[in-house]
């Protein structure tokens, strides 16, 4: 779908004030920074906290598939939540509870409390993920792209940032991973401004409703809606919802492949410590500027399976790097990667233009995140198994290829220009 059919006039939002309309845009950054240090930053302190809470290595290996289960189960709850108050009240509560949750962690006395904090943090995160595209979709119908690039230039910043930012901070703030973890929270409490001031606008305060059509006497009157546009789309009967909510679940699970395996497949290939994380870092760091690009070519594009197609060509090509010579080539293999992982900005770009209305994005987000990240979770698992199992990376990465040619060929069919309105 070009970009040219997601004029206003197909999104039913009210009008809003200028004003709110430019707190929407911050709003939308500082939420994006958020959804992600609750994660990336517990990483490089894990060892502490496993010392201090006395955390056995089943429950920290639990903590890396939790976010994932968090995203599937709480962000189901997103539509009718948005349905009945609207989607910024929605992402207010989202913002609060991430910073609640970002807060009582550091408090945490024991393993459970702790990980009930995490679960509250990550709820807010998982409602918050559903309804960017959807606030993306209300307040921006005309600027997909560009909003979505910066939604995402913000995730890949928050992302890299709390990971990189976390130690040295916790250093200056006295080397307790307490204080380094509910620092966090301050980030949390500045996302929270700007969407509680967009609530004092009338217009951004009410749920989405179909505007009235004059009659010929002047009073309003009810038209049919459009197919699907009357708020009962059959959603899990739309073969485009579920071709983007595979090609979504594989994605993440290629994400967290990388994130989680790619420094040890270097590692283990000679390379040093030192230099697999930074071309980790290189890796992820590619979707800062990338991810503002991308979004804005898809928009431009009538069917993204072409872009799609052109990220799969290059995460293939990774792959292959690493089979053949993985120290050798690894800084280009790195950055190969790092372009295959802007999958990511084209598949919620894809949410936002594969609906009509603000309604319709509210539950094909919640339907491809949902049934992506359930998707996502047996993916870094199974690399690791292999591993384990053959002593060695080549059956892992025939696996990351297989799993590669999947989300690449259901990306082509999420990516054709049809709505989940026009049912088959």
């Amino acid at each position: 779908m070009s970009a040219d059919a997601d004029s206003p006039s197909r999104s039913y939002a009210p009008a809003a004030s200028r004003w709110a309309v430019r707190l929407v845009a911050v709003g939308l950054v500082l939420a994006a920074l958020n959804l992600r240090p609750a994660i990336s930053a517990l990483g490089p302190l894990l060892k502490e906290v496993r010392a201090d809470l006395g955390m056995s290595g089943a429950v920290a290996g639990l903590l890396t598939s939790v976010p994932a289960l968090c995203f599937a189960v709480f962000g189901s709850l997103a539509p009718r939540l948005a349905r009945r108050r609207g989607p910024a009240p929605v992402v207010l509560a989202g913002m609060v509870t991430i910073t609640v949750g970002l807060v009582l962690r550091p408090l945490a006395g024991g393993t459970g409390a702790f990980l009930a904090a995490s679960a509250l943090a990550l709820a807010g995160i998982a409602v918050s993920n559903v309804l960017m595209p959807v606030v993306v979709k209300r307040w921006f119908p005309s600027r997909v792209g560009t909003m979505t690039g910066l939604y995402s230039m913000g995730l890949a910043l928050g992302t890299a940032g709390a990971a990189a930012v976390t130690v040295p901070m916790t250093g200056a703030l006295g080397g307790s991973w307490r204080a380094g973890l509910g620092a966090w929270a301050l980030l949390g409490v500045l996302a929270i401004l700007p969407w509680a001031f967009v609530l004092k606008d009338p217009g951004s305060r009410r749920a989405e409703t179909p505007p009235p059509v004059r009659g010929g006497s002047g009073t309003a009157s009810s038209a049919p809606a459009a197919p699907g546009e009357d708020g009962r789309i059959r959603i899990g009967a739309s073969p485009t919802a579920w071709a983007l909510g595979v090609f979504f679940g594989l994605q993440a699970s290629a994400a967290y492949i990388i994130m989680g395996w790619l420094p040890q497949i270097f590692r283990d290939a000679g390379v040093s410590a030192s230099s697999a994380g930074l071309m980790l870092a290189v890796t992820m760091g590619m979707g800062v500027p990338l991810a503002f690009v991308v979004p804005r070519l898809a928009t431009r594009m009538r069917h993204q399976g072409p872009l799609v197609a052109a990220l799969g060509v290059c995460g293939i090509t990774g792959y292959a790097g690493l089979w053949l010579a993985p120290a050798e080539g690894a800084w280009l293999w790195a950055l190969l990667l790092g372009v295959a992982n802007c999958a990511f900005p084209v598949a919620l770009t894809m949410i936002s233009l594969r609906s009509r209305s603000s309604a319709g994005v509210v539950k094909l987000s919640a339907f491809a995140q949902s049934t992506g990240y359930l998707l996502s979770i047996p993916g870094p698992l199974l690399v690791g198994a292999l591993r384990d199992a053959t002593g060695g990376w080549h059956a892992p990465l025939l696996l990351m290829a297989a799993l590669l040619l999947a989300q690449t060929f259901t990306g082509v069919l999420a990516g054709r220009d049809r709505v989940i309105e026009d049912g088959r």
